[in-house]
């Protein structure tokens, strides 16, 4: 609830940003950022022997699983925030992500982390049709308990 709020104070500063020449960039909320270059390191020296293409099988309820979770997740707060930025504040949080190459290492992890076959494991023993329930058809609820 409180990521859609960050934005409007860096929207104050925006005006200061103007005047320079160089190319600008403003880091999105620096504890989310700390946190998720963290993640970055720890998920590459899981993933670091899984070429791209092929993808990595995390056991659920792993320590492994639980990384790739939160580090899936700081990025859902992270788009959150994006979402609620205007589009000059969007530019500059962009700059700072190509720069950190942040965004790049999210591709490179999903790709390796995207199973072949999205099916759900309730549907997997049928035999495959049109109406095969997948992870991209259906709604995922993820209620922590």
């Amino acid at each position: 609830r409180l990521m859609p709020e960050l934005p409007k104070f860096d929207d104050e500063d925006l005006k200061s940003y103007g005047d320079e020449e160089e190319e600008l960039a403003l880091s999105p909320p620096a504890a989310l950022m700390s946190i998720l270059a963290t993640q970055e390191l720890l998920l590459e020296n899981i993933l670091e022997c899984i070429p791209v293409g092929e993808f990595a099988v995390i056991q659920p309820l792993s320590d492994e699983f639980c990384l790739v979770l939160g580090y899936l997740l700081t990025w859902k707060l992270t788009l959150a925030f994006f979402k609620a930025a205007s589009s000059q504040l969007r530019v500059l949080y962009s700059q700072y992500l190509r720069r950190t190459k942040s965004l790049n290492k999210l591709l490179y992890h999903l790709f390796r982390l995207m199973p072949e076959n999205p099916v759900f494991s309730g549907s997997a023993s049928e035999v495959p049709n049109k109406d095969a329930k997948t992870f991209f058809t259906e709604e995922l609820h993820l209620d922590v308990k």
